[in-house]
């Protein structure tokens, strides 16, 4: 349970709200008391980039947590809460539209959703700041607990509760690495060609040549042998060379698959932010 004494906490700004399950739904703002009871009942929570948005969050069923408080509620029930602006005290139809939104029974009286849509009964009295309707924890207040802690802090953050006396700048920095991806494959496939060879092969042949001679002394009797007249035939083989052919299969060369790394350089360029701090002063304005 949340009471006055876990304001201060609240307000010193070093905590965060987190919901049901433990989910941080952005840092605690500003402190809202109840005008019947005097007991916080709302805290606003700082979401959206850099918090510059608020939203509010029932105090009914939290606790705190260290600097965190931890409200009964989710995250998405936080940020779809209807949109009051933080910056004044709540008005009775504000008030009445949040306790819609998460069901909420108001002090003193019931919602009655079913019969009439809204809530019955009506907060009355006053708060310990001497407001008529549910106030802020504003920041003369939060300078009295200051006072009462011996806080020696220079100024007040005026975008909600006072931190510290300085604010901090960030940036963000680019970090590139790289990452192996597949890009493709390279395989070896083997298949047949035809082709023409040509060569010139010698080949010989043999032909009939007719050869003459005279009768001599020598060849006479050779000439007589036989009959004086008669009908002869006289016959001779002839031969010739023909190409040949035949093939053989012969290994002429091995080849593999091998991989080698290749480097190259790529320029990468991207967006990225940076919060920069002025100074706003009489007569000058620096950028720091």
């Amino acid at each position: 349970m949340i009471t006055q004494e876990h304001i201060d906490r609240i307000l010193d700004g070093n905590g965060n709200v987190v919901d049901q399950d433990g989910n941080k739904v952005g840092s605690a703002g500003q402190v809202y008391v109840d005008d019947h009871t005097g007991e916080p009942n709302w805290v606003t929570v700082k979401t959206g980039l850099f918090g510059t948005s608020e939203s509010f969050a029932p105090l009914q069923g939290a606790s705190m947590d260290g600097d965190d408080v931890r409200i009964a509620y989710t995250k998405d029930q936080v940020k779809d809460a209807p949109k009051v602006d933080p910056d004044q005290n709540l008005s009775e139809a504000e008030e009445e539209e949040l306790y819609r939104h998460y069901s909420l029974s108001r002090p003193g009286g019931g919602y009655d959703a079913a019969e009439h849509g809204t809530y019955s009964g009506t907060t009355t009295g006053s708060d310990d700041f001497g407001d008529s309707n549910p106030g802020i924890a504003s920041a003369g207040e939060r300078d009295r607990y200051d006072a009462d802690r011996g806080d020696r802090t220079v100024g007040h953050d005026t975008s909600g509760p006072t931190t510290d006396d300085a604010m901090t700048r960030s940036e963000e920095r680019l970090h590139v690495g790289t990452e192996k991806q597949e890009t493709g494959r390279a395989r070896l496939r083997k298949y047949v060609v035809t082709e023409n060879v040509t060569k010139t092969v010698p080949v010989q042949r043999e032909e009939v040549r007719v050869e003459r001679e005279p009768i001599t002394d020598a060849n006479r009797g050779a000439a007589h042998d036989g009959p004086a007249i008669s009908e002869e035939e006289h016959e001779v083989t002839l031969h010739e060379e023909r190409p040949v052919v035949e093939k053989e299969a012969v290994p002429v060369e091995r080849v593999r698959l091998d991989k080698e790394v290749v480097t190259d350089e790529q320029t990468v360029s991207e967006e990225v932010r940076k919060e920069e701090i002025e100074t706003d002063g009489d007569d000058s304005r620096r950028g720091l």
